[in-house]
């Protein structure tokens, strides 16, 4: 439990970063709100990966090339994430159209379930314990 609550955490740390890169490309950079996005995200995730590593799942240091590994395993499973997320919010949107009154109902489910993926993601294959050879 301690894991998941750390994990959240950080992942609330996260948004913040998403959310201050983005407003401060679009908003000071004059940047397009979409490219702004990918770029946000990707500081986010660059981020939650230092700060997972280091607090949820007390990684060790490991060499340049094994953190670069888990950083891609890490960066996949964010995708698949955000992936599901959009994807069950829009499901919902579609079944239930009247939900666009209530946007953050849609929005906390798809949330819900990219945050499960991202956790079990992050414990089960990014974070792993290592084998030793």
């Amino acid at each position: 439990m301690r894991r998941f609550a750390a994990f959240v955490a950080v992942g609330t740390i996260g948004f913040g970063v998403d959310a201050g890169v983005l407003t401060a490309l679009v908003r000071y950079g004059g940047v397009n709100p979409y490219a702004a996005r990918i770029a946000s995200f990707g500081v986010a995730v660059i981020a939650t990966w230092a700060l997972n590593r280091k607090f949820t799942f007390d990684s060790g240091p490991g060499s340049f090339r094994e953190r670069a590994s888990e950083y891609g395993r890490y960066f996949s499973v964010q995708v698949a994430g955000a992936s599901a997320n959009l994807a069950v919010y829009s499901i919902c949107l579609l079944m239930w159209p009247q939900l666009i009154a209530w946007l953050v109902v849609p929005l906390a489910v798809g949330s819900a379930v990219g945050l499960i993926i991202n956790f079990l993601g992050a414990k089960l294959w990014v974070f792993r314990p290592q084998s030793e050879p």
